[in-house]
């Protein structure tokens, strides 16, 4: 009997004590939150996320197209050749400055939600046309100077790197991501339409005239999926918040869309949608706009211009996005 009563006082004190060393979950209490093993992402948002985006500077392999090779590179090396490639460098330093945090928030977006270029098997490209441009020898103290000062800063909304578009110059007005992009998924939430003080920009960027013959405007649509036998017009159609062209006529009937013929003709050349005049003459096309490039999110030339008249780098990126944060991932 004895022996019974020591073992039942026994078997108390240790369920006590499991209770208060919240050793046990018997009573619908949270265990002790667990560290992610090595290789394991952190769910969005969590203590171990947080940790981490401050801990170190990541380093990335980049795909260099001209010469074909494969190059490890911490990511702020990396910016330095993208900020040199994308802006002029003898630009003001906080204009190169806002650069280097759309530049540094777009490709952590692009690693965190596609993996980089995949294509590639790496997180970075020079080649323009799969990533961001790069230009190690237009690198100079400015270039520098404008990535250092903003290291490790990025957009956020929400707590994610944002998918921040920019452009050369957006003719006084930013474009929807839908108008500017003919983006399909839903409109981002931080992108949005604004005034932008582009008065720098060069005259050809202002106002100019492009032209095309009817074969090149025919070609052009048969790679976007329009095949046309003749070209007796083509005609603004539809246009977007920011006066943008969204759709064109081809001879009165097929509807085209302006961004995606905009790409297939030449976006060097057609330099934006934001069209004055479509007209069809001989056998030429003559587009008229003004601006440079697909309108959404920073206008560098906007970008040039807050910089002259004194805004921060912090001022100039937040202003072309609604509800952003600016976040600094490494120090």
């Amino acid at each position: 009997m004895k022996t019974a009563k020591i073992l039942r006082y026994l078997w108390f004190a240790i369920f006590a004590l499991l209770i208060v060393s919240g050793g046990c979950n018997w009573f619908g209490g949270k265990s002790p939150q667990q560290k992610p093993t090595p290789g394991q992402t952190p769910k969005p948002g969590s203590q171990q996320q947080q940790s981490a985006a401050t801990q170190s500077e990541p380093e990335i392999t980049v795909y260099m197209h001209e010469t074909g090779e494969k190059r490890k590179m911490k990511l702020e090396e990396y910016l330095t050749g993208v900020v040199a490639g994308e802006m002029k460098p003898e630009w003001p330093v906080n204009a190169l400055a806002a650069q280097a945090i759309i530049a540094r928030s777009f490709t952590l977006h692009e690693i965190e939600t596609k993996g980089g270029v995949p294509e590639r098997g790496t997180q970075a490209s020079t080649d323009i046309k799969e990533f961001q441009a790069y230009s190690a020898q237009a690198i100079n103290d400015n270039i520098k100077k404008a990535v250092e000062m903003t290291r490790g800063m990025i957009l956020t909304y929400q707590g994610k790197p944002i998918n921040a578009w920019f452009h050369a110059s957006a003719g006084g007005i930013t474009a929807t991501a839908k108008e500017g992009l003919n983006y399909q998924e839903a409109e981002p939430p931080y992108i949005r339409s604004v005034q932008s003080p582009d008065d720098l920009a060069p005259a050809d960027v202002k106002h100019w005239t492009a032209v095309f013959t009817k074969q090149e405007v025919l070609a052009a649509l048969a790679k976007i999926g329009k095949s046309v036998n003749r070209l007796d017009s083509l005609a603004i159609g539809e246009k977007g918040p920011s006066g943008r062209v969204t759709t064109l006529k081809v001879n009165g009937q097929e509807t085209v869309s302006g961004p995606n013929l905009r790409v297939a003709l030449d976006s060097m050349k057609l330099k934006s949608m934001l069209l004055d005049k479509v007209e069809v003459s001989g056998n030429k096309v003559f587009f008229s706009g003004k601006g440079y490039g697909h309108g959404v999110g920073m206008s560098q030339w906007g970008a040039n211009k807050m910089a002259v008249d004194g805004k921060k780098p912090e001022e100039i990126a937040q202003y072309y996005f609604k509800d952003v944060k600016i976040e600094k991932r490494w120090k």
